[in-house]
C-alpha cells in the first residue's frame, strides 16, 4: 500500500512539466509492476485449474443447449404439442372429407335416383302417395320446471 502511495504522488507545479514527464514512465512500470504481482498468484491458478474450468464451461454449455433444444422457441415440447395439433388437425380435415364424400353422393342421388327423392320428398316435406295416411307423431310435452326456492345469486 505505501508503494501504492508513493506513486501517486504527482510533482509539484513549480517543477515544471519536464520533472512530470521525466517521472512519468518509472512512476507507470511500478504500477504495471505492482499490478502484475498481484494478478500473478491468481494467473498461475487459473493456469493448474485449467482443465477443470474447461470441463465445467463445457458442461454449462451444455446445460444450456439442452435447456434451449427442450424448451427453445422450437424445442421438444412445442414439438410435440405442434405434431399433436397437426394429428387433430388432420382427423377433423378427414372427417369433413368423409361428410363431403357422403353429401356429395347423396346430391347425386337426388339427381338421378327416384327413390332417394321419393323418400326425401316423404321425410322432410311429407308428402304422401294418394291413399296414404301420414301419422306425425305429437310433440312432447315439456316437463314442468321444478320449483328451486334456493337465492339465485
Amino acid at each position: 500500500m505505501r508503494r501504492f502511495l508513493k506513486m501517486t504522488k504527482f510533482p509539484r507545479p513549480e517543477d515544471g512539466l519536464r520533472a512530470m514527464v521525466e517521472i512519468a514512465p518509472h512512476q507507470a512500470e511500478a504500477l504495471a509492476a505492482s499490478w502484475i504481482e498481484c494478478v500473478r498468484p491468481l494467473g498461475t491458478w487459473v493456469y493448474a485449474l485449467r482443465r477443470r474450468i474447461a470441463t465445467l464451461a463445457v458442461a454449462v454449455l451444455a446445460c444450456l443447449l439442452f435447456g434451449h433444444v427442450m424448451f427453445g422457441a422450437n424445442g421438444m415440447v412445442v414439438y410435440k404439442q405442434k405434431r399433436t395439433e397437426y394429428e387433430s388437425l388432420r382427423n377433423r380435415v378427414m372427417d369433413v372429407q368423409r361428410e363431403n364424400d357422403r353429401y356429395t353422393q347423396q346430391v347425386q342421388a337426388l339427381k338421378s335416383d327416384r327413390q332417394a327423392i321419393e323418400k326425401e320428398a316423404r321425410e322432410q316435406l311429407g308428402y304422401a302417395k294418394p291413399g296414404e295416411y301420414v301419422y306425425v307423431p305429437p310433440a312432447p310435452a315439456r316437463p314442468a320446471q321444478p320449483a328451486n326456492y334456493s337465492a339465485k345469486r
